[in-house]
């Protein structure tokens, strides 16, 4: 395994989908890294020289590109200003629901686990004293 940037990225796959295992970098970023850093997309990530490797790290830096701990540092900032200010979409995210107007009467609930109850729970057993 080849090792970019602190990232181990795996070598039997081309280096334009190795690219991608880096936080940040998608389909789009790595084509443009590869052609900034004059390298071959087809070429295996185990293939690649040193001065290539190095080239692909230049590209990255030079490229002024976010990836791995600075991107998930802005991102986790950007969900606790949402969360402070108490807009729709931070109090969505606090609650664990759908934040991008998915519905979630009758979907939603795979990935998010069991229905949350946002009003109060009446036992159904108690008297209502209406007779």
């Amino acid at each position: 395994m080849a090792r970019i940037i602190g990232v181990e990225i795996p070598g039997e796959k081309r280096i334009d989908i190795s690219l991608r295992y880096i936080y940040g970098i998608g389909p789009v970023n790595a084509k443009e890294i590869l052609e900034n850093a004059k390298i071959d997309p087809s070429i295996r990530a185990k293939d690649l020289s040193e001065q290539q490797m190095s080239q692909i790290v230049h590209a990255i830096q030079e490229g002024k590109y976010v990836i791995e701990g600075d991107l998930r540092r802005e991102l986790g900032m950007n969900l606790k200003r949402l969360q402070g200010i108490k807009c729709y979409r931070g109090v969505r995210h606090l609650r664990s629901l759908p934040v991008r107007g998915q519905r979630t009467q009758t979907n939603a609930r795979t990935r998010k686990g069991p229905r949350k109850t946002v009003g109060v729970q009446r036992n159904p057993n108690a008297k209502t004293g209406i007779h």
